[in-house]
């Protein structure tokens, strides 16, 4: 019989990758999503159109525990991988409270109906190395403590703490992943790497004459998307639960991201990049780097893309997107 898997955040980047991944594992995958993303597939599941008529969608909210209850009874599903979050954190700023709702309430429900009515679910909690923020030392690994500097990485705290919680209180199967900075070319728009290099496509076509960034002297341990599926994967196939930090243990600024999409080009990132004072945010993470060893040692994982195979990649998928639909 199939193993059946529950995806919140499916129409996301991670969520799409998860889908593929599990797909070809053999799962029944399922994917909890808001009703307007149901009544609007054009746009809401680009990332999905290839795989979509595989897939089982439910609409649901993870703002309503009836909602989360109903999906949850109904699938009684063998893994849940929660990825659904308001995630773009420069909007955390501007709505605190939505962020917070979300995140924080959503994993609460899940964890809840988990406990209530399908407990011998697994529970997969996507964390994030916001949450570390204004680290406190480097690299980072599952023992460094957290101080989060944005309402965003405040509400992934929650949100891991409340995973353990009910790991250690109920003998659930729950466990989080902190996985550090991880992109492709289905990251959305808003992010800064995807703004980059649709930037530097835009600016090879003639249809852009800069980019505007913010503090592009900000590190960040990136990775690749596909890669970092795999390890939440992983989290729930071991005999019992625990958190790991995912990420490849080699940091980068903004600015070394951006030199190196426009010198895929043939460009000078200097005659594009501005920076613009009013895009930093209101207090800045400076530097975020990953210590994996616990995730190589214990998951056999590691990533097979390096900063330079990503760049190349969203580049590469950016220039043909720009180039067949012109903008």
């Amino acid at each position: 019989m199939k193993k059946k898997a529950l995806i919140t955040g499916i129409t996301g980047q991670d969520g799409s990758y998860l889908a593929e991944f599990l797909l070809k594992k053999g799962y029944s995958v399922h994917g909890m999503v808001r009703r307007v993303a149901a009544e609007d597939e054009s746009h809401r599941f680009w990332r999905l159109r290839h795989i979509k008529k595989n897939l089982n969608i439910h609409a649901g909210s993870l703002e309503s525990y009836a909602s989360v209850i109903n999906i949850v009874t109904k699938i009684k599903p063998n893994e849940i991988y929660h990825l659904g979050a308001q995630s773009y954190i420069d909007y955390a700023f501007k709505d605190e409270f939505s962020t917070i709702n979300t995140n924080i309430n959503g994993t609460h429900f899940l964890l809840s109906a988990i406990k209530e009515f399908s407990p011998k679910t697994k529970f997969y909690f996507a964390g994030s190395s916001e949450m570390f923020g204004k680290v406190r030392e480097v690299p980072q690994n599952e023992k460094t403590p957290f101080y989060p500097r944005s309402v965003y990485g405040i509400s992934k705290v929650a949100g891991f703490d409340l995973t353990r919680n009910y790991r250690e209180a109920y003998k659930l199967f729950c466990c989080s992943g902190i996985l550090f900075n991880h992109e492709s070319p289905r990251r959305g728009f808003e992010f800064v790497t995807r703004k980059i290099t649709h930037a530097v496509a835009r600016i090879k076509f003639g249809l852009q004459k800069d980019l505007q960034l913010g503090n592009i002297d900000a590190k960040r341990d990136w990775g690749h998307a596909k890669d970092y599926v795999e390890a939440m994967w992983l989290m729930l196939n071991r005999k019992k639960p625990e958190d790991y930090v995912i990420s490849t243990g080699k940091h980068y600024t903004v600015r070394d991201f951006a030199k190196l999409a426009f010198k895929l080009v043939d460009l000078d990132y200097k005659k594009f990049v501005k920076v613009e004072k009013k895009l930093y945010r209101p207090s800045e993470v400076e530097s975020l780097l990953g210590n994996c060893s616990k995730a190589k040692r214990e998951l056999k994982w590691k990533p097979k893309y390096d900063f330079k195979k990503l760049v190349e990649d969203m580049v590469k998928a950016d220039l043909e997107f720009v180039e067949k639909e012109g903008y």
